[in-house]
This record gives C-alpha cells, structure tokens and sequence, in this order.
C-alpha cells in the first residue's frame, strides 16, 4: 500500500475549511474513487487530473486508487481541489517525495493539457491557510499577486503540472511556450449578478473624474450624502427625475476615507469568491460601489445560487456603497430581504448543504420618484397620477424597510441659475473627502475599544447609556416620538445622525441644534435650521 497526503481549502461563504487531501494506491483492478462529500463539479476532478497527469507526460498508476477529502462531514464543492489531488496520487505513486506534500496548502484547477487555471476565492483560502499554521501555498501563476496579499505566506505561482512536479523534485524547469500563463478566464472575468456595477462610477465616460462640485445646487442634498459618508448611515433620496439623484449617489464613494488594511482584505475576499476580482489585480482600497438594476431578484441581491450561496450585491457593496435607483420598481420580496443586513451587517442564508454567513456592512442609498410619471408635488407641471396610484407606488417601499433608513432627502429640481453655474458653487470632492475623514477620526476615538466604526453602526441603548447627548438637546425628537411621528427605533437613529453632525461641526457633544438638524434629516420635515456642517458653511 502507498499513502500520500496534501492540502486544499474549500470555501463556505467566503470563510475558508482546510481540507487534508489523501490518496491511497492499493493492488487490484485499476480505479479511480474520490469519497468525503464532493459535489458533481469536484467528482469530475477524476477525468481532469487524469488527463492533466497524461498529458504532462508522467505516466499514471494502473491500480485501484481512492482519494479521500477529510472532514468528510464538510461539503466540498468547486474545480479548485484538483492541484492538490493530482499531487497526492504522484507522492501515492512515489514519482513525488509525499514528505514534500505535508506542509503545502494547494488551490487550483487542471486543464486536460496540464495547464494550472485559476479559481475563486484565492484570496479567502490563502487567508483560511495562514489562520491554520501553514506557511506555504501553490496557487495559478496569474493568481499570485492575489494570494501574495495575505501578510507571512511563502506564494508558488504555477502555470503547470509539470513545473509544479519539477519544483518539488528538484529537477529542471521545462520551457514553457511564451504564452502559457493561464489567461483570464472568461467565466471568471463576465461573473457578476445581474445589473453589479463594481467601481463603475470612478470616472465619466470621457475618462474625466467624479467631483462633487459637479452637482448643480442640491444645497441639502449634498449636506445629507456629507453626513451619510461621515457617519455611514443610510439615505433615501426622493424628487423627479433629472433632479440629480444618480448623480448624487455615484460621487459619495469618492468622499469617504479608504479602507484600512483590515477592510480592504475582507471586500478583495467577497470580490475573489464572486468572481469579479481581476486577475493580478491589487487589493481594493476603495470603497465599493455596486449599483444593481430594478429587475434584479431576490437572489441577486442577497446571495444565493446552486448548492451553497455565492455572495450577491449587498455583500458586493461591503463596505461600500450599495445604490438602488428607481426603488419602488425593485421587488417587494428582495427589498424586505434587505432589512435584516441592513440591521446585522451580514447575511445569514440557510440551504440544504449548509448554512453561509456573508459580509454585508454597506451604506444604502435609496432613489425614488414620488410617483410613476415623477411630477407629484412639482411646482407647474402636473402630476398625471391618481392619488390612489402615488399612494400604491409609495408604498412600494415598505415602513419597516424606510424605519431602518437614517435620512430622507427631498431632491427638488435645480433652478435655471443654479443650473447656468450663476449660483454659489459647492465644495469638491477633496474638500468634503477631508470634512468626512476628520469626522469620522472624532467618531473613532470616541468609539475606541467598541466592536463599532461608526456612528451608523452604534447601538441604541449604548448611544443612551454610554455616550450623552447636552441637557435638554433631546426634548424635540422625544416630542416627535410621543406624537408617534418617530419610533423607538427612529429616535435611536435620530441621535445616531446627531452625533455625526456633532462629529462635522467639531462638538464634543450634539446640541440641541445638533439633534433639530438630524430630526430634520430624518422627518424632511424642516425647522429653519442647517442640516450639516458643511451647510452651515
């Protein structure tokens, strides 16, 4: 009997298992069985590794051959095993040293030519190996750079088995053609759920950069995505079309700060398991932006997928920016699905082969029209609707789903002057990205020691017993909630906003008019105050 033994990872979500791979050679009639729970795409290994092994020349054990993949209690499902399988039968087979194999971790799939492709999820299995103890991984060569990124991990970037054998053995490379690296793989490069738009908005068409200054007028509007940035709350942006809505949502990734090293390892490992990580592309350092369309499901939207989940857009937008344009025209089903990310700042979904957890801290961004012609309430241009019709399609956006929404923003249409440039200029890009970052260091070292990074995210009994708002500055949301105009929960995010719009006037605690602005910014109900600091200015 011959025994080897190597290392794969397998992926639930975007958390990594590592998976010992083990081959056995036994004497008998020539076989190939592969046992521990794998799924169709991994039971079809058997022919790849095969004909991988054959073509690069290395002959293959003619006996009875059983490959095991411990915990079998796992689900294991992917083309990624398939390095690691194809190395555990040479070391069973003696044509590798098996000592060589004990302290490899190996992820990759083979092409029936013996070439090595790449995979999702490289980033995350890199990770779940160096959590484990394990120094050393072999990845496809053009995923490298991708693996390189996890901090005290040796990377081998292999475009062959055969050099893969030549490494281990110590014997000579073999010439590869000049083209051999494995090119991006056109399922990998065209993956996204349906209407994903990942970075789409870091320039305009003619190459030119997103500014805020861009935006004609829309004083309150701009002051609101300040405070949403700042703090990390979500805002619901409500007027006609043309009013600058979209445009207002495609300049907030560009004012909020980068993501610290931390963050940025989590959203480059959710866009590695999706698929839509460029090869050789280096970590994301910028909050994400993913913009699906109206006819997206359910799915799409929170995960899902055959077998178990694959991260959708709310996971996409981890960390970023998640914008839903013309949201009443999302279905009721995939908006209600958002009300439980929006509050655990993950999703849970349970399938029949496991239960998956997936990252899905985002900023939403809601934009709607008042009704289905989008001239309700306008000043000289008619609405066409029935009331009864801008009653239904309103309430196309549930009250459980707007109560878990910080700010509602009226955007009205720009004036002639503000549009010709005669009015007062707003800031650029730059300068509030600079307002939002100071803010949001105040927010951090209050919050230092906290599981918290922002405002948004601070519970509501730590917002009333840990940190105080000035005597008295309460009284008018306490008001609003014995009206029954706030719940309890929109009063908790009422004082949430007021401590952002502290955070952005340098107070040490919010004011009464600190708490009359986010009570604005929550109700749209205005009081003769400014919203922000940047409308203060």
């Amino acid at each position: 009997m011959a025994f080897a033994r190597t290392y794969a990872v397998t992926l639930v979500g975007v958390e990594g298992i590592i998976v010992e791979v083990q081959a056995d050679l036994e004497p008998g009639v020539a076989s190939f069985a592969l046992v521990g729970l794998p799924d169709k795409t991994l039971v079809e290994s058997r022919d790849r590794v095969r004909a991988a092994v054959v073509n690069a020349g290395i002959e293959w054990p003619q006996r009875k051959l059983t490959i095991g993949l411990s915990p079998a209690s796992v689900p294991k499902s992917g083309s990624g095993f398939d390095l690691a399988v194809a190395t555990a039968v040479l070391g069973a087979a003696e044509l590798i040293d098996p000592r060589t194999l004990t302290d490899l971790v190996m992820i990759g799939e083979l092409g029936l030519d013996g070439r090595v492709r790449p995979v999702r999820g490289v980033l995350p299995a890199v990770l779940a190996a160096a959590e484990a103890g394990y120094e050393q991984v072999v990845v496809p060569e053009c995923s490298a750079t991708e693996a390189a990124l996890v901090p005290g991990i040796s990377v081998l970037g292999v475009r062959t088995l055969r050099q893969l054998v030549a490494v281990l053995t110590d014997a000579p490379l073999p010439d590869e053609e000049p083209d051999a690296p494995s090119r991006p793989d056109p399922l990998l490069s065209g993956f996204s759920f349906p209407g994903a738009g990942i970075g789409a908005t870091s320039r305009t068409a003619d190459g030119r950069r997103l500014d805020f200054a861009d935006v004609a007028g829309q004083r309150l509007a701009r002051g609101a995505l300040e405070v949403a940035a700042a703090g990390g709350h979500h805002i619901y942006l409500k007027g006609p079309p043309g009013a600058g809505k979209t445009m207002l949502a495609e300049r907030l990734p560009g004012i909020m700060p980068d993501l610290d090293r931390s963050a940025a390892l989590e959203v480059t490992a959710v866009h590695s398991v999706a698929g839509v990580l460029q090869a050789g592309g280096p970590l994301l350092s910028r909050p994400p932006y993913c913009a699906p369309h109206h006819s997206a499901t359910m799915q799409s939207l929170v995960g899902g997928g055959n077998g178990l989940p694959r991260p959708g857009a709310v996971s996409l937008a981890h960390r970023g920016v998640l914008f839903l344009d013309e949201a009443p025209e999302f279905g009721a089903k995939a908006l209600d699905a958002l009300r439980q990310p929006l509050e655990s700042g993950q999703v849970v979904i349970a399938r029949a082969a496991g239960v998956v957890r997936l990252p899905a801290q985002f900023l939403m961004v809601l934009a709607a029209n008042p009704c289905p012609c989008g001239r309700h309430g306008a000043h000289g241009d008619p609405c066409d609707c029935m009331p009864s019709v801008v009653r239904r399609y309103q309430a196309r956006l549930s009250g459980p789903l707007l109560d878990r929404v910080d700010l509602r923003v009226d955007v009205d249409r720009v004036s002639r002057s503000e549009l010709m440039g005669r009015g007062e200029r707003g800031d650029s890009t730059e300068t509030v990205a600079a307002r939002v970052l100071e803010a949001r260091q105040r927010a951090e070292q209050r919050l230092f020691g906290t599981p918290w990074r922002t405002n948004g995210e601070v519970s509501g009994h730590a917002l009333r017993t840990r940190w105080h708002a000035a005597a008295g500055a309460m009284h008018a949301a306490e008001r609003e909630l014995e009206r029954g105009l706030l719940s309890a929960r929109g009063l908790d995010r009422v004082l949430r906003v007021a401590w952002t719009v502290a955070d952005l006037r340098g107070h040490d605690q919010p004011d009464a008019g600190d708490v009359e602005a986010a009570l604005q910014l929550r109700t749209g109900v205005s009081r003769g105050v400014p919203s922000t600091a940047g409308g203060a200015r």
